[in-house]
This record gives C-alpha cells, sequence and structure tokens, in this order.
C-alpha cells in the first residue's frame, strides 16, 4: 500500500521539487545579478538594468507560449526551457572568467535566462491540476502546496544568495542559479510520467485534436477569446495586475525610502519582508489544509484586506519598529491564502486543453504593469514626497481589492465544480 501510494504521488512530489529549485534558483539570480554587474561596473544604472532585461522577455515569451505548452506539453517544454536557462546562466561565470564578457553580452544571457524561463514556469503551473488528480490530492489543496513552495522560495532563495555573495562572491550565486536549473530539469524529465502535461482528450476528441492541429495564431486567439468571456478570469487578472504593479512600487522604492529616512535602515527593511514571507508560507500551509472548508470569496478579500492597504498605512504611523514587523507578520499570513485561491478558480473554470494559453497570458497580464511600478514610485516620490504617496497607494489598494468584490460575478468564486470547466477526467496512464 505505501508503495501505491508512493507512485500515485511522485508526480506531484516531483513536480513540487522542480518548483522549489527553480524558484529558489531564480531568487538568488535577483541577488547575484544586479550585485554582479554592480561590483564590476559601479554604474547605478547599469545595475538598473539587468531587472528590464530580464523581465520584459520573461512576460513577452511567456504571453506567447501558451499555444505551445499545450500542443507539446508540459514536461517536455519544463525540462528543456530549464536546461536553456541553466546554458545562459553558466555561460556567465565561463565568459567572464576568459575576460570575455562585455556588459551587452552579459545583458543578452540575462534577457535569455528571462526568456526560457516565462515558458518554464508556465509549464510547471498548468500541471499542477494533472499531479493532483494523479495523486488523488484535492486542487486547492495542490495549489496552496505549490504556492507554500514559492513562498518558501522567496523566503530562503535572497537569504542564500546574500550568503553566497558574501562568502564567494556573486559568480557563485549565478553559479548556483545555473545548477538549479540544471536540477530542475532533471527533476521532471525523470521523475514525471511521460506524456504528463499534454492536452488531455475528452469525449469529443476529434475536435479537440482539430483545435489543436490549427495554426498558432489562431489557437493564441482562442485563449484570448476565452478569457474575455470568463468575467470572474478578467477581474481577478485586472485586480492582480493593480495590486501586483503597487507591490512592486511598494518593495522596490517605497519600503527602501522609508527605512533610509526613518534611520531604521536596512536591518529593519530585511526583517519586515523575512517576517512578511514567513507570514506567507504558513498562510499558505493553511490554505493547503483548510481552505477546501472555506468560502472562498471571504477568505480571499479579507487576504487581501490585512495583506494590502496596512502595509502602506503603517509606515506612515510613528509607532515601534515591534508594531511595524506585527502587521507585516499579519500582511503576510493573509497573502498566503492569495495564490492557491486564484489558482484553484483558474483550474475549476479553464478547458484543461487551453491551460497554456489562458494561464499564459493572464500571468503576462498580471504582470504587465510590474517593470513601471519602481519607475512610477520614484517619480511620485521625487514629485511629492513619501507621505502622500504611501496613503495614495493604501486607497489604490483597498479601493481595488474590497469594492471590486460587490461585482455580481465574485459570487462565482464559491463554485466548485468536481471537474473544471470542460476538464475532462484526466487517465492515470503514464
Amino acid at each position: 500500500m505505501t508503495g501505491l501510494a508512493s507512485s500515485r504521488t511522485r508526480p506531484l512530489v516531483g513536480l513540487l521539487v522542480a518548483m522549489a529549485v527553480a524558484h529558489t534558483g531564480t531568487r538568488v539570480s535577483a541577488i547575484a545579478f544586479p550585485w554582479f554587474v554592480l561590483a564590476t561596473t559601479g554604474s547605478a544604472t547599469a545595475t538598473g538594468l539587468v531587472a528590464f532585461f530580464e523581465l520584459a522577455p520573461y512576460v513577452a515569451v511567456k504571453a506567447l507560449a501558451g499555444p505551445w505548452v499545450d500542443r507539446v506539453g508540459g514536461r517536455v517544454v519544463s525540462w528543456s526551457t530549464d536546461l536553456v536557462s541553466a546554458a545562459a546562466a553558466g555561460a556567465i561565470p565561463l565568459l567572464y572568467v576568459l575576460d570575455a564578457l562585455p556588459l551587452g553580452v552579459f545583458l543578452a544571457l540575462v534577457a535569455v535566462v528571462g526568456a526560457a524561463r516565462g515558458p518554464g514556469d508556465l509549464a510547471k503551473e498548468v500541471m499542477v491540476p494533472e499531479a493532483a488528480e494523479r495523486g488523488g490530492v484535492r486542487l486547492v489543496r495542490a495549489t496552496g502546496l505549490s504556492g507554500t513552495v514559492e513562498r518558501l522560495a522567496s523566503t530562503l532563495g535572497p537569504a542564500v544568495g546574500a550568503a553566497l555573495i558574501a562568502l564567494s562572491g556573486p559568480l557563485t550565486g549565478v553559479a548556483v542559479n545555473a545548477v538549479c536549473f540544471v536540477l530542475g530539469s532533471l527533476v521532471v524529465a525523470f521523475a514525471l510520467p511521460r506524456g504528463m502535461g499534454r492536452a488531455v482528450r475528452t469525449d469529443d476528441a476529434e475536435t479537440e485534436d482539430e483545435a489543436d492541429a490549427a495554426p498558432y495564431l489562431r489557437r493564441l486567439a482562442e485563449g484570448v477569446a476565452f478569457l474575455r468571456r470568463d468575467r470572474l478570469l478578467m477581474s481577478l487578472v485586472l485586480m492582480v495586475a493593480i495590486t501586483n504593479l503597487l507591490d512592486i512600487a511598494f518593495a522596490a522604492v517605497l519600503l527602501p525610502i522609508w527605512a533610509h529616512e526613518s534611520g531604521h535602515g536596512a536591518p529593519v527593511m530585511g526583517l519586515a519582508l523575512t517576517v512578511m514571507s514567513a507570514g506567507a508560507v504558513v498562510g499558505s500551509l493553511l490554505a493547503a489544509a483548510l481552505a477546501h472548508r472555506m468560502k472562498r470569496r471571504v477568505v480571499f478579500f479579507w487576504g487581501f484586506l490585512v495583506a494590502g492597504a496596512p502595509r502602506f498605512l503603517v509606515l506612515l504611523l510613528d509607532v515601534p519598529v515591534p508594531a511595524v514587523v506585527a502587521v507585516y507578520a499579519v500582511a503576510g499570513l493573509g497573502s498566503g491564502f492569495l495564490n492557491p485561491i486564484i489558482s484553484a478558480v483558474f483550474f475549476e473554470r479553464v478547458p484543461s486543453r487551453l491551460y497554456g494559453r489562458v494561464g499564459s497570458l493572464t500571468d503576462a497580464a498580471a504582470w504587465a504593469g510590474m517593470p513601471l511600478g519602481g519607475v512610477l514610485a520614484g517619480l511620485a516620490v521625487t514629485a511629492v514626497g513619501l507621505g502622500p504617496v504611501l496613503l495614495v497607494c493604501a486607497l489604490v489598494y483597498a479601493s481595488t481589492t474590497t469594492l471590486t468584490g460587490l461585482r455580481p460575478e465574485w459570487r462565482e468564486m464559491d463554485e466548485r465544480p468536481s471537474v473544471g470547466a470542460g476538464q475532462p477526467t484526466r487517465s492515470a496512464t503514464a
């Protein structure tokens, strides 16, 4: 019996391990890449280009990769793109040792890493429902576990990256990033069953075969059309796009400026973010264990209520550091419930053969404003000061995540079909 249980859960465990390795490597590189440029060039402008060159290709390629993921299959796309990312990241220390790494080449390699990460991350995400079904795990529990993995990586990755840089320099962090991509590729290639992640067949298999054989642009348009028809998913995407922009503005500009101007410095900023990440891990674990028993809409909006505006407002108040840290702990706890619920709603409403093309569009739309978040926040603080910007951001965050909940389509969040819209039961055949 134990062997059977182990065999059934192997796809989910393998997928979670691959996600953990990939996310950790990505968080390490988020520290190592810019630090390497700063250490080698001393230019703040060049350092600022790193995030843009990685994030812009990530969003663009992910938006366009959906039909490819649906047709080829998540497993193949995941391990192959991870190898591309590994090769690009691994070339950086090699070229540096050979004294053949000008800034332009470095940024080009970073862009390749970002472009390959887009479909690689998407491929892993769309395999979660199949892995859950193969293992006999509730979908919301599986999405909770995947959210926990991402939160843990967000907590541990930066710490590992900072430690590696302090001990061995930024090149070591870049090399570790390449190793993580290789390990993730191997786990997906050998731990997941062959054919996993391919579009499944329903009773209308002939129609689906014709759809999957359609030209790329037609398949992409099908994803756009589906998303436009689903009012709840459209509302979710618009809400998350706004909150993501505000989150980036907060983390990249507003919180560091507050830490500097208040005299608390980087240690308090780091403590607040670490406590919030730890709270998010706990929230994700609770979501995995309990979310299937809760009213999703209530939990979702309460989670956003405590995770959003309070983070901005507490910085306006002259309160002791422990009070700030407590607010961030509660914010993290609330935020931990959000992604598992969003993922479960997505997978229940989208037909499995459209996971890739619809998922790529929703992710890209949700991330679209992120490259601008820091720029807009910096300009706003320069123009009117930190306090007014914090207040406006808090008001926008609160109104976005509460007033939108009054729209009728949000009631559909609590509808839990046993099988997603158009989603057939998957075969357990490897």
